[in-house]
């Protein structure tokens, strides 16, 4: 998906399978922790349903509509974390697993020598 759009612009609209089948309407927008970019996205999936989480890579935004290259009934069946928390690594662990999507590489590790004088000890 693009990366340029503002998360807050999915809020609202309607998402659909890769079949054209609505799925239903995005609650919230999840960021990367360590990129800030938008990495899934939570859809309401009925009137009384719960919220089911959508991968927002390798999904696209085809004018106002979210499309999901997954089948509707298994986003119904994502794992159910609820909303409006942050999601935790492990719960994104457990989200990568059920769309069969391979693991973002982690993050280098912190620079310890930032900030410090070259030639220069603790």
């Amino acid at each position: 998906m693009q990366t340029d759009i503002d998360p807050r612009s999915l809020i609202g609209r309607k998402a659909f399978d890769r079949n054209g089948d609505k799925i239903g309407t995005i609650d919230e927008v999840y960021l990367d922790d360590a990129t800030g970019v938008p990495e899934w996205a939570a859809v309401r999936t009925g009137l009384f349903s719960r919220d089911a989480f959508v991968p927002l890579e390798p999904s696209e935004l085809v004018g106002e509509e979210l499309r999901v290259p997954y089948e509707r009934a298994l986003i119904r069946d994502a794992p159910d974390f609820g909303v409006g928390r942050h999601l935790s690594p492990q719960q994104e662990v457990q989200l990568y697993h059920h769309y069969g999507i391979a693991l973002p590489p982690a993050p280098p590790p912190a620079d310890r020598d930032f900030g410090r004088l070259a030639g220069h000890g603790d």
